[in-house]
């Protein structure tokens, strides 16, 4: 079964799709017009579907004892599109991270599986979740029971990567990092900006504590284990003669390492408690997600390979990396890889011509010959586990 050929034969079908959707972005939870795209596509091709939760699409076909979840997100991000596109964001967010694209390509794999259905010896679940952006989609759908009835043993996720040549990009072990992202609140004395002498300056004590953060990562984690912590927001203050009395720290720590993802947890609190305490002011700590690494499956990878490797060897054209780098970014994905062997794959999007821009910038061009890379890699790997030599 050459998927390769097969995906390009839907190019422009998943093409469109993914240009409507780019023209309608939406945030987080309120995804109505995508579900609703999704839901008619399904309608379309006979396949039948719920919604676990708010917004959110879960369909099925095949039928059997193995069961594999293949998994879209499909919610964009506040950032205003500035590119001069024929289908260019028509409202102040964007789909700058290419959900737009994974929602098409998995559209693209259930109308290809869904023209072999009966010689699939399992279930194939699509999951087309809402509220990667903000971390809470995948936990929500897990909780609503997506993983159960029939009980899901693998699942997969594709990645668009404009930096990336086109191709599909594959590694063993760790594939993304865990996000812990926080909230620090500091609590001070206001008084005049003339006479400090009266007042706790919560400004002053906040920076103390941004700097003070760095020594964790600096000096408390091995050179082996590292991680990045970044404080990008801070806000304190209204006039320049104030002394504020209240700050707002927050940041966010990525790691591939899951020891010291809980290092850092435990420390951060600790030390912005005693630097605010040793400048007289008071602080709260709250976390605002915990995602935890995607460490890609051992013998899922390796299955991955053989499967993949087949691919490229029926077609010159198609471009494997294995043993690709690691993405310091993360992916709520990884509640559903954290209970079930999953794989994360990255589809290399870059553009051939022009200046490159990274995800989530407004200038990120995607390269739609990429999108053929999607379908292929799943229902290659869905084929194979529900079919092949694997059985």
């Amino acid at each position: 079964m050459n998927f390769f050929e097969k995906s390009n034969e839907i190019k422009e079908y998943m093409i469109d799709i993914r240009r409507r959707i780019h023209e309608n972005p939406e945030l987080a939870f309120d995804l109505e017009d995508t579900s609703k795209l999704v839901k008619e596509e399904l309608d379309k091709l006979g396949i039948s579907y719920t919604s676990p939760i708010e917004n959110s699409v879960l369909a099925s076909l095949g039928k059997g004892d193995r069961t594999i979840l293949l998994r879209a997100d499909m919610d964009a991000l506040p950032i205003e599109e500035e590119n001069d596109l024929d289908f260019k964001s028509k409202n102040q967010c964007g789909h700058m991270c290419g959900h737009d694209f994974h929602t098409a390509m998995l559209l693209g794999t259930a109308k290809i599986l869904k023209g072999i259905e009966e010689d699939l010896d399992g279930v194939v679940k699509l999951m087309f979740q809402p509220a990667e952006e903000i971390l809470k989609g995948s936990e929500k759908m897990i909780e609503a029971g997506i993983l159960d009835n029939p009980k899901v043993d693998r699942a997969v996720m594709v990645h668009m990567d404009t930096t990336r040549p086109m191709g599909i990009y594959i590694k063993d072990g760790a594939m993304a990092t865990s996000n812990n992202n926080f909230r620090i609140r500091v609590e001070g004395k206001s008084c005049h900006g003339a006479m400090p002498e009266n007042g706790i300056d919560a400004a002053f004590v906040a920076s103390q504590i941004v700097n003070g953060l760095q020594e964790i990562v600096s000096r408390e984690l091995s050179f082996t284990k590292g991680a990045v912590l970044t404080t990008g927001h801070i806000k304190a203050g209204s006039a320049p003669n104030i002394i504020p009395d209240k700050a707002i720290i927050e940041g966010t720590c990525r790691t591939y390492h899951e020891e010291s993802k809980k290092h850092i947890q435990k420390r951060i609190p600790e030390l912005s408690k005693y630097i605010a305490k040793a400048y007289r002011a008071d602080s709260t700590f709250e976390i605002l997600s915990d995602v935890p690494a995607i460490i890609n499956d051992k013998d899922f990878y390796k299955d991955a390979i053989r499967v993949l490797e087949n691919v490229k060897e029926e077609n010159k054209d198609f471009n494997l990396i294995d043993d690709c780098e690691a993405v310091t970014a993360s992916d709520d994905f990884a509640n559903v890889a954290r209970l079930v062997p999953s794989l994360m794959l990255m589809v290399g999007c870059k553009v051939e011509n022009g200046e490159v821009y990274p995800l989530h910038n407004g200038k990120a061009i995607f390269n739609e010959d990429s999108i053929v890379y999607g379908p292929t890699t799943m229902a290659s790997l869905a084929y194979d586990y529900l079919k092949g030599e694997n059985k």
